[in-house]
């Protein structure tokens, strides 16, 4: 039986790179045959990565069964999962985030999760001397992951080891991890071909604070004005994204990735509450800048409250 590795809904780099690393990994060195699949369209950058290393864009899914058995990467929590993920065989979880509770397994698995940025340096840490037989574009994934995740080590999630493996990977297939940054970064940067409700749940978690559903969004990019530019039209799609999707309320948050600040759209009281209360700023208008504020997982998160 083939093993599914995937990462969660709408994929980004790790989201999409990660599972095409361990299921080559799976199939090839500790002959398990393993697919990666997606829960989702990658994003922009994503797509990139998969196009600049000549990797094929693994099947969508949109559900599993009882029969599959399957690996977990990038998240452990269920709400960014398939529906009926539970029912599945779950074999292994390898995530980077915090243990959010909810998944069942019906035998005894492996579970990594581990304090680095990204989780394709767990796998590189797990892989070992086997990296070695890598081909160049599973490194260039692993690369790609990571100088995402980090956002080019700029975000405060980035460890040293993170960093180290990195310029590890860079110099084995003689890229400049700059010159290539900035390229994953235009890419991430191309929104114009996405519709409001799109970019609302490009990158997007939910959260609940006091009660409150949150969709909590985050766009990373290195041409912010052009998101910004679209402000009104993204906060009149808030209320429809919202109802759609289960939640009282979208945030959404432009990170500047060169200034390393991000802005808060403000569409209303309720987020004007949310953001004066968490990130102890005075809102003004409709939006509000963060300074210093790049990660949603370490920064965002863990500060909201109402």
């Amino acid at each position: 039986m083939t093993t599914l590795v995937f990462g969660h809904k709408s994929p980004d780099t790790d989201s999409t790179g990660s599972p095409l690393i361990w299921a080559w990994y799976l199939t090839e060195v500790k002959g398990t045959p393993a697919k990666a699949v997606l829960l989702g369209e990658p994003n922009t950058e994503a797509a990139f990565m998969l196009k600049h290393w000549g990797l094929t864009k693994p099947e969508i899914i949109s559900d599993v069964t009882a029969d599959d058995k399957v690996v977990i990467v990038d998240t452990n929590n269920p709400a960014e999962l398939p529906p009926s993920v539970n029912d599945a065989k779950i074999i292994g979880i390898i995530d980077h985030h915090m243990l959010v509770g909810g998944l069942k397994t019906k035998n005894p698995i492996d579970i990594t999760i581990r304090p680095l940025a990204c989780t394709a340096t767990i796998m590189h840490d797990l892989m070992g001397a086997d990296l070695a037989k890598a081909p160049r574009a599973i490194k260039g994934a692993m690369l790609s992951c990571i100088l995402s995740d980090t956002l080019e080590f700029r975000s405060p999630t980035t460890t040293p080891h993170d960093r180290a493996v990195a310029e590890k990977l860079a110099a084995d297939l003689g890229v400049s991890i700059h010159d290539f940054a900035a390229e994953l970064f235009a890419a991430k940067s191309d929104v114009s071909a996405f519709s409001d409700a799109e970019l609302l749940r490009m990158d997007s978690k939910e959260y609940n604070i006091d009660g409150t559903d949150l969709r909590v969004s985050v766009l990373e990019t290195t041409a912010p004005k052009v998101v910004l530019d679209r402000k009104a039209s993204l906060m009149a799609a808030m209320d429809g994204v919202a109802k759609e999707d289960g939640a009282d309320q979208v945030l959404l948050f432009v990170v500047d990735i060169l200034r390393e600040e991000a802005t808060l759209l403000v569409p209303n009281d309720l987020v004007k509450r949310i953001a004066e209360a968490s990130f102890t700023c005075k809102v003004a208008g409709d939006t509000v800048v963060l300074p210093g504020v790049m990660s949603r997982k370490k920064q965002i998160i863990p500060a909201l409250k109402m």
